[in-house]
């Protein structure tokens, strides 16, 4: 483990290797894990006094489908904006998804729980259909034949006028967005990816109206870089950026205090942070030099879900 990152990096510099590289993300090319994040992340919200009824929404990352924005319009948001840096969604994935998800909504299935996906997080403490958020009125609405017609049709034409889709890849220009229109931005284990994060929670706060939130599921494990869970932390920056090699994204390796601080100096105020605490057995002569200073708490945070509201004005 200690030098398969290292060549699978190097592999990256050659042609016919790099071809196998980044052929997907996975999770989202089940219609049942699109179904089962978007639920938790409005769950989440309700638990903790947020918009459960998000208008327009924005999502980082999507990966392999369009499914959990899609799982949002066909719960009844009006506008969904999908941000990635590789393109892997394709139409004929979003379709198959779309049609999946159309059934469960219509079935009002229960949200598949860590018996099915144990890898998802947050866990909840009922994973039975939230009736109370998805009223029989609201999924009436969002699911009348004409409106899931208009869906079909943005998904096979995103980002034309009128459609309810906009997909941009890459996107790294904050103003890819009016300002101040988003109700909810949510990302599930994307943020540990991007490399300029400041800019990044900078866009956010830019792209959210006074009253939304944002909704992040984040990973701080190292990704099968290393033999152990937090072994990302001991890798120097020289090895890290042979392990890194041309990949578009690989992980940014900052710790949970990096986000909670990025949160505040940004303008947001933390309602939510859930922690997943795992057991570490590095010592701290094993951390690289960037990563000596880390906190005892930051060394045994391997996830967190954080939700958080615009301040009313800058710290």
């Amino acid at each position: 483990m200690k030098l398969k990152p290292i060549f699978q990096g190097l592999a990256t510099y050659v042609p016919i290797l790099d071809r196998y590289a980044g052929a997907g993300t996975g999770g989202t090319d089940s219609a049942r894990y699109c179904y089962s994040v978007w639920a938790r992340h409005l769950m989440m919200a309700e638990k903790y006094c947020l918009n459960t009824h998000p208008a327009i929404v924005a999502e980082l990352g999507p990966g392999d489908s369009l499914g959990i924005g899609l799982s949002a319009l066909l719960s009844g948001s009006s506008m969904y904006y999908a941000f990635d840096v590789v393109e892997f969604a394709t139409t004929s994935r979003n379709l198959e998804i779309f049609d999946e998800l159309v059934t469960l909504f219509r079935t009002r299935a229960d949200i598949p729980g860590a018996d099915e996906f144990s890898k998802i997080k947050p866990y909840l403490d009922d994973y039975s259909f939230p009736h109370r958020i998805f009223s029989e009125e609201r999924l009436a609405r969002a699911l009348d034949e004409s409106r899931l017609a208009r869906i079909r049709e943005s998904i096979l034409s995103p980002n034309n006028p009128g459609s309810l889709i906009e997909y941009r890849i890459p996107w790294y220009d904050p103003q890819i967005i009016d300002q101040g229109v988003v109700d909810l931005i949510y990302s599930q284990a994307t943020l540990e990816h991007i490399d300029d994060l400041p800019n990044t929670y900078k866009a956010m706060h830019l792209w959210l109206k006074p009253t939304g939130h944002i909704s992040h599921q984040i990973d701080f494990k190292c990704h099968q870089t290393a033999s152990e869970w937090n072994g990302h932390w001991t890798r120097t920056d020289f090895t890290w950026k042979l392990i890194r090699g041309k990949h578009t994204y690989l992980l940014n390796r900052e710790p949970h205090s990096t986000h909670t601080r990025l949160l505040k100096e940004q303008g947001f105020k933390v309602v939510c942070d859930q922690k997943v605490v795992s057991e570490s057995r590095l010592k701290r002569s094993q951390l690289a030099p960037r990563f000596k200073s880390l906190t005892d708490d930051d060394l045994v945070t391997s996830g967190a879900f954080i939700q958080a509201v615009k301040c009313v004005s800058n710290p």
